[in-house]
């Protein structure tokens, strides 16, 4: 839902504009009237509404999930900023089955019951961080950057955008001014905080313990380090 809100955001406002233009013109080429004056302070009220809605609810939803990972925590408890996590239920069980309801709710939105999640926050406002990745062996995975600000998802490291191959990828922020190590490849965030959704696929429940070996490889370390 939040992407079909940023998708048609100028669209949707566009059109509760024109709706309002045409009240507010009709109301007075008609001269107007008590009923008339209500309706067009209930289109101002409306558009107004809506537009709030449109600009703060994928923000709103974000913030919800980061403070989910960061103060409450998965099963052992709040995840410190820039550590990643993850999950290690059996297969197809819910993920988010330990949170309290309204931290589960939000978290386990649009999961697969048969894949891994790993969950982190990133600051990249003390420097850039490396995310490490290990050899998939052809598995899918992706790990997903989104910025909190607006919702966007800027960024993918997996099997249908890097490939399988292990790899490190530089994250840096805006504003960020150095070198990239040989090797790396660089992701630039538009904003020094992020959030971060791992997924690694499991087969069958034989192929829980690979998987989740997998997904703990996929790590973060400060460029200073």
């Amino acid at each position: 839902m939040n992407r079909l809100i940023l998708k048609y955001a100028y669209p949707l406002t566009f059109a509760i504009l024109a709706v309002l233009a045409w009240v507010v013109y009709r109301r007075f080429s008609a001269g107007g009237s008590v009923l008339i004056t209500f309706a067009v302070v209930a289109a101002i009220a409306w558009g107004l509404g809506t537009f709030l809605f449109i600009y703060f609810w994928p923000r709103i939803v974000l913030r919800a999930y980061m403070r989910a990972i960061l103060v409450q925590g998965l099963d052992e408890g709040p995840i410190p900023v820039n550590t990643l996590y993850t999950q290690p239920q059996a297969l197809f069980a819910d993920p988010f089955a330990s949170l309290p309801p309204r931290s589960s709710k939000l978290l386990s939105y649009g999961t697969n019951r048969d894949t891994l999640y790993t969950f982190g926050v990133l600051d990249l406002s003390k420097g850039p961080q490396v995310l490490h990745v290990p050899d998939m062996a052809g598995r899918y995975y992706s790990v997903q950057f989104t910025d909190p600000s607006d919702g966007t998802d800027f960024a993918y490291v997996g099997k249908r955008t890097t490939g399988t191959q292990a790899g490190n990828h530089l994250i840096i922020g805006p504003g960020w001014q150095g070198a990239v190590p040989q090797g790396m490849k660089q992701i630039s965030s538009p904003n020094n905080s992020v959030l971060v959704i791992g997924r690694v696929l499991v087969e069958s429940d034989s192929d829980l313990p690979t998987a989740y070996g997998l997904a703990k490889q996929i790590q973060l370390t400060p460029l200073s380090h």
